[in-house]
C-alpha cells in the first residue's frame, strides 16, 4: 500500500527548501557564501526562521519511514545497493564530474577569486571547488551514513525495537522531544553546521521504528487540528524571539525552544497530511516523481541566476527574488531533465542507471 501523504510531504517540503534558499541567497543573517542583503532590515528573512528548525528534520523522519516500508519487501543488500547508487555516488563521484560547478559559484560569492587565485595550481583549485561544491549534497551524504547504520542496527535488534515502537501513545510522541533535544546537542560537526548527525540520526530512526506504524500516525491524525494550532503559535513566538540572531548555529539551532517548535511542526505535518493529504492526482504524482531532481539541481540554478543578476545587471530587491525564484524552480527541473538523459553522467550525478518508474523508498 502506497502512502500518498508521504509523497506529498516530500515534494511540498522540497518546494519549501527551494523557497528557503531563494530567501537565503539574499539574507542578512547568514551571509557567508551568498550574495547578501539588500536592506539593513529584511523582514522576509523571517521565512528562514519559520522553516529551518523543522524542514530537514521532517525529511529525515519521512526517510526513516520510507526505509521501513522499502525493507519490508527487499533485502538489506538491495537496500544498501540502492542507497549507495542514489545517495553516495552523486555526493562523491558526482562532485568530480558535475557538482564542482556549484563549488565555483560558492567560491565566487565568497570572493575567493579576487584573492590571488591565479597563483593557485589548477589541480589544487579543482579540488577546492570539489570540496566547496558539496553544498546541499550534505543531506544525501548523511542519509547514506544513517542507512548503513540502520542495516547494522537491524542485525542486532532483530525487529524488537520496531514492535515496541507501535505502542507509542500520544503523550510519548510529544515527550520524544526530550531525546530529540538531547541528540541535537551531540555529533554536530564544527564549522560546517549542517552535519547534525545527532538530531538527524535520531529522527531517521524514530521514523523507521515509531512513525512507520499506521497506528502511530493515526493517533497524530486525530489531534492534527490542535497540533497545527500549537505549531502556529510557537512559530510566531519563535520568530519574534530569535529574529536577527543566527538561527543555523549554536546556541539557537539546538536550543530547547528551537527543538520544541520544530518537533511540534513535524508532528502536526505528519498528522495533518495523514488526515487530509493521503490522496494523489496526476499533478501531485509528477511533483513527487521530480522532487528528488528538484532538490539536487535547484541550488545550482539559483546560484547561476543570482551570480548573473549581481555581476551583470542592476536588478535588486523584489525583482531579484522573483527572477531567482523562477530560476531555482524552473532551472532545477530543467537541469534534472537534461542530466537524466545523458548516459553515464546520469549515473554519476543522479544515481540513475536509466529512466525508470517512480518507486517509494
Amino acid at each position: 500500500m502506497r502512502r500518498h501523504y508521504l509523497d506529498n510531504i516530500r515534494w511540498i517540503t522540497v518546494g519549501l527548501v527551494v523557497l528557503y534558499h531563494v530567501i537565503f541567497m539574499y539574507n542578512g543573517v547568514v551571509t557567508a557564501g551568498v550574495i547578501g542583503p539588500f536592506w539593513e532590515v529584511q523582514y522576509q528573512d523571517a521565512v528562514q526562521y519559520l522553516l529551518y528548525p523543522w524542514f530537514m528534520v521532517l525529511l529525515f523522519l519521512v526517510s526513516g519511514m520510507c526505509a521501513r516500508y522499502y525493507l519490508e519487501g527487499h533485502t538489506d543488500r538491495e537496500f544498501l545497493a540502492g542507497r549507495t547508487r542514489k545517495l553516495l555516488v552523486p555526493s562523491t563521484i558526482g562532485l568530480f564530474v558535475f557538482w564542482w560547478i556549484q563549488g565555483y559559484f560558492n567560491m565566487a560569492f565568497s570572493h575567493v577569486f579576487d584573492q590571488s587565485w591565479e597563483k593557485v595550481p589548477k589541480a589544487v583549485g579543482y579540488l577546492i571547488m570539489i570540496l566547496s561544491g558539496v553544498g546541499i549534497l550534505w543531506y544525501i551524504q548523511v542519509l547514506w551514513v544513517l542507512s548503513v547504520l540502520l542495516v547494522l542496527l537491524r542485525k542486532i535488534e532483530k525487529d524488537r525495537l520496531y514492535a515496541f515502537g507501535e505502542k507509542a501513545a500520544l503523550p510519548v510522541l510529544f515527550l520524544l522531544v526530550i531525546p530529540v533535544w538531547g541528540a541535537a546537542q551531540i555529533l554536530n560537526t564544527p564549522v560546517i553546521c549542517v552535519y547534525r548527525f545527532g538530531i538527524y540520526g535520531i529522527c531517521f530512526l524514530l521514523g523507521y521504528y515509531v512513525f512507520s506504524h499506521e497506528k502511530v500516525t493515526d493517533r497524530l491524525a486525530r489531534v492534527s487540528v490542535p497540533l497545527a494550532a500549537a505549531a502556529v503559535v510557537l512559530a510566531v513566538f519563535y520568530v519574534r524571539y530569535y529574529f536577527g540572531e543566527n538561527y543555523a548555529e549554536e546556541p539557537v539551532v539546538n536550543s530547547p525552544f528551537s527543538i520544541l517548535y520544530g518537533w511540534t511542526v513535524c508532528l502536526a505535518v505528519l498528522g495533518g497530511m495523514k488526515r487530509w493529504g493521503n490522496r494523489t492526482s496526476q499533478k501531485t504524482e509528477w511533483l513527487s516523481k521530480k522532487s528528488y531532481g528538484l532538490y539536487l539541481f535547484h541550488y545550482l540554478a539559483l546560484s547561476a541566476a543570482a551570480y548573473f543578476l549581481d555581476r551583470y545587471t542592476e536588478v535588486t530587491g523584489g525583482a531579484a527574488y522573483l527572477l531567482s525564484g523562477i530560476a531555482a524552480y524552473a532551472g532545477g527541473y530543467l537541469l534534472y531533465e537534461l542530466i537524466k538523459r545523458i548516459p553515464v553522467i546520469r549515473w554519476c550525478v543522479i544515481g540513475e542507471k536509466k529512466e525508470r518508474k517512480h518507486v517509494q523508498g
